[in-house]
């Protein structure tokens, strides 16, 4: 009988550059699915959000089986990580990374490289990974692949230089001797023949893609016959196993059963190693974990039996347990605090977990499985400050408690600054940005509004133009809201961490001020009418209220104390019959991210099922009058 070969690789790109659709495609042509299944679009995002967001938030795995494929007759099992698109979620790329033997960098042929492709491609390269790259969507009517092509071999020459390693420049100029392939991932056909602009490869299927896969991705390094090592990169749980780790097998074999050392890495650093049981074994086929026997090295498995197994930990033979070394990732450059609900309508909304213990145990819970998480104890016992790459990333997290039953109190995001020689350092973004040519001065404006330095801007010939800007992450904070107005909903931005500079000084995001409840009731048409043209308010008529809360947006700048529950006094008098009936203008009903880029410095947002509020932290207007007068008084203090 011929022996399986085995080829790991990450599919990787920016968001919606079509990853997940080409993963479908490998996965169908493969006879992963029954004829008889159903065939869902976008299988490997199973989770709610990433269905209704339409991007990929965890890296998953699948396994492809091409009989015959392989060197004399043999199988060949194709591994294949699907990865985030997204920056936020770059922990997710790099725990890849770690699993693979090679990548496949997706780029769409008409937008090109941008900063999610440049992230994942320094990653690759650092790795001395090969890197085969694939020009998806051919057939978009606006695709240019002549310019793409030159555009990301300028983009691995532009790595190669920055990179010191002599592995990571021999891997990209690998990649640029191999050939580039072009694909549709929607309709399942690749080649290494370049298409017309908006057409489809000639090929018939993905077959040439799978050839080149296999030629270039070299075998997994590792001995079936040496003692066992196999690295856990990955979580999952089940209602009937409990905690499954996700392993790739460096060295020897795991049997279901075997007896095995288990290298514990501590949160302080040290190592602990115990002896455990595998109680089952599961190997991936298609999108399913089916049970076996036996993996050899090179494979990627699950394993159950050990409840407290973590992402980094090794499996080693119990006569001969060496470590693996421990996954590496970027620092968080985000943090915001998440803390229980203290707000006078707590426990109201729909909410089911309210107390310090379970918010704690949910977050404690989150660092499990999100190796780019880190949660810090604040001076309250009932908030936790957390950390994260990006601010998509902890809202989703916020998003994700809220539908499990949570109410929470989420603090307005900020930026983890560092101290460089004496000098606070704050993190900084390399933005692209998209935008047809008429908004071109209403970004130049915002952009230099957040201390955006612009980097390049250049003329597609679409009528669209192009900008770079490097800008410090806190300009970010609030920045989609503001440029989708501004571009009309047309601008298309995306942006990659870029190291740390000096604190380019005061960033004012916000030009508006908060209408303020200074009373709490329940919101009257009467008084809703009477406010009108004090500004936009996100509430409705019989909504309920409390002395604190948000319940619009202000254009001027400064705060306002408005009375929305006042009632119209009723007389004895008919009405006249020429009264005019007065439409109340629609409320708009803020979404978490929208409440999180909206609240000021003295706000946050109350989060809980079945609402979504802006709050003052200090709810009474006393309180942040006291508060005002001491911070004025500290100012002064310092200028003299």
């Amino acid at each position: 009988m011929a022996l399986t070969e085995f080829r790991n690789v990450a599919i990787v790109a920016h968001v919606d550059h079509g990853k997940t659709t080409l993963v479908d495609a490998m996965l169908r042509q493969s006879g992963a699915f029954d004829e008889r299944a159903e065939l869902v679009d976008r299988v490997m995002d199973s989770g709610d959000l990433e269905r209704e967001k339409g991007i990929t938030i965890l890296a998953k795995n699948t396994a492809v089986r091409r009989p015959g494929a392989g060197s004399g007759g043999a199988d060949l099992v194709l591994n294949i990580i699907d990865t985030p698109g997204h920056a936020d979620f770059g922990g997710e790329v790099e725990r890849g990374l770690n699993m693979v033997d090679g990548v496949v960098l997706l780029i769409d042929s008409s937008e090109g490289p941008l900063p999610q492709t440049r992230f994942v491609l320094r990653k690759a390269l650092a790795a001395s990974l090969p890197v085969i790259i694939v020009v998806n969507k051919t057939d978009r009517p606006d695709s240019r692949i002549d310019e793409v092509v030159e555009e990301a071999q300028d983009l691995l020459i532009d790595l190669a230089s920055d990179l010191e390693d002599p592995d990571a420049q021999a891997a990209a100029d690998h990649a640029l001797e191999l050939p580039v392939v072009f694909a549709s991932g929607r309709a399942g056909k690749a080649s290494t023949t370049q298409p017309a602009n908006g057409q489809e490869p000639d090929g018939e299927n993905l077959d040439e893609l799978f050839t080149l896969l296999y030629n270039v991705i070299p075998a997994p390094r590792g001995d079936a016959a040496s003692p066992l090592q196999a690295h856990v990169t990955n979580l999952d749980a089940s209602n009937f196993l409990g905690r499954i780790g996700l392993v790739r097998i460096h060295n020897g074999r795991l049997r279901k059963g075997q007896q095995v050392a288990w290298i514990h890495n501590l949160p302080n650093g040290e190592q602990v190693t115990k002896s455990v049981r595998i109680s089952e074994l599961l190997a991936t086929e298609g999108v399913e974990r089916v049970p076996t026997d036996e993996a050899v090295a090179g494979d990627i498995v699950a394993v159950a039996g050990i409840s407290d197994i973590m992402i980094g930990d090794t499996l080693a033979d119990p006569e001969n347990p060496v470590a693996l070394p421990a996954i590496t990732v970027d620092q968080p450059a985000i943090s915001m605090t998440i803390g229980v609900n203290t707000s006078p309508l707590a426990g109201r909304n729909g909410g089911k977990k309210l107390t310090a213990r379970m918010v704690k145990t949910r977050l404690d819970q989150e660092l499990v499985g999100n190796v780019s998480l880190k949660v810090f104890e604040t001076e309250r016992p009932d908030d936790w400050e957390v950390q994260g790459r990006g601010e998509m990333a902890l809202s989703i997290l916020v998003e994700t408690m809220r539908r499990e039953g949570f109410e929470l109190t989420v603090g307005k995001p900020q930026v983890v600054t560092r101290t460089i020689e004496g000098k606070v350092h704050e993190p900084m973004e390399h933005m692209t940005i998209d935008v047809p040519e008429e908004y071109l001065g209403a970004v130049t404006q915002l952009m230099a509004s957040r201390k955006g330095r612009m980097e390049q801007m250049g003329n597609q010939g679409t009528g669209w133009v192009r900008m770079e800007f490097m800008v410090p992450a806190r300009g970010l904070i609030g920045f989609r809201t503001t440029f989708l107005t501004d571009t009309r909903g047309a601008g298309i931005a995306n942006s990659e961490a870029a190291g740390y500079e000096p604190w380019a000084g005061e960033i004012r995001a916000r030009h508006t001020g908060s209408l303020v409840a200074d009373r709490a009731g329940k919101a009257t048409t009467f008084a809703l009418l009477g406010l009108a043209d004090r500004g936009d308010f996100f509430i409705e008529p019989g909504s309920e209220v409390y002395e604190g809360v948000v319940v619009g947006e202000n254009p001027r700048s400064e705060d306002m104390d408005v009375n929305i529950t006042k009632e119209k006094k009723l007389t004895n008098m008919r009405a006249a019959s020429s009264d005019t009936t007065e439409t109340l203008s629609k409320h708009k009903n803020l979404t978490l991210e929208e409440a999180m880029e909206f609240c000021a410095v003295d706000e946050c947002v109350e989060v809980a099922p079945e609402a979504i509020r802006v709050r003052k932290v200090l709810l009474t207007a006393s309180e942040r009058a006291k508060s005002r007068s001491r911070s004025k008084a500290r100012e002064q203090q310092s200028v003299n």
